[in-house]
């Protein structure tokens, strides 16, 4: 933790700077869980384009304003862990998410920001539960391209009739021929 004016001045803004540039911030509050598995969590973020750092609760709610964030000051209670999803904001939710359920306790998520607005854990939970930018756009793909299959195959169904049909002439002048 920064102790002279200097590093809390870095601190600062090294968390504003964390807050402005991420999709969504997490705060959550972690008690009682053992190093190991923080830096297990730690390891499984980084994987997903994420950061978490521990800030002081003022500092945080000094960045926090002025970035234009408002609102976040009742959840700087205690103990807070600061999660940035620079990348992807479900991500990091998911990540913490299932910590939460693997460790059973000691973690409690408090509030997020998505976008600039402060979000409750509910919403947290409910950022959580969204399907993964992949599955997200994996299923827009999808529809994008079922009307092309379905123009292709109604293209492909009126070249299938003309050779049909074609083959039906044929058939008919050969059997004429004979």
């Amino acid at each position: 933790m920064p102790t002279t004016k200097a590093q809390k001045a870095v601190m600062l803004e090294e968390i504003k700077e964390k807050m402005s540039q991420s999709q969504v911030t997490i705060l959550a509050d972690f008690r009682g869980i053992s190093v190991a598995k923080i830096t297990d969590l730690r390891s499984r973020l980084r994987k997903a384009g994420s950061e978490m750092k521990v800030a002081k609760n003022t500092i945080a709610r000094i960045a926090a304003k002025e970035i234009g964030v408002e609102g976040l000051d009742r959840y700087l209670e205690g103990p807070t862990v600061f999660t940035f999803g620079i990348q992807d904001p479900v991500a990091p939710a998911k990540i913490l998410s299932e910590f939460a359920k693997e460790v059973k306790q000691g973690v409690d998520i408090k509030a997020g920001i998505l976008e600039g607005k402060v979000i409750d854990a509910n919403g947290v939970k409910a950022l959580a539960d969204l399907p993964s930018r992949e599955v997200l756009l994996a299923k827009v793909l999808g529809g994008m391209q079922a009307p092309l299959y379905g123009f292709a195959s109604v293209l492909a169904a009126n070249l299938r009739n003309l050779v049909y049909v074609l083959d039906q002439v044929r058939q008919q002048k050969e059997g004429q021929a004979s």
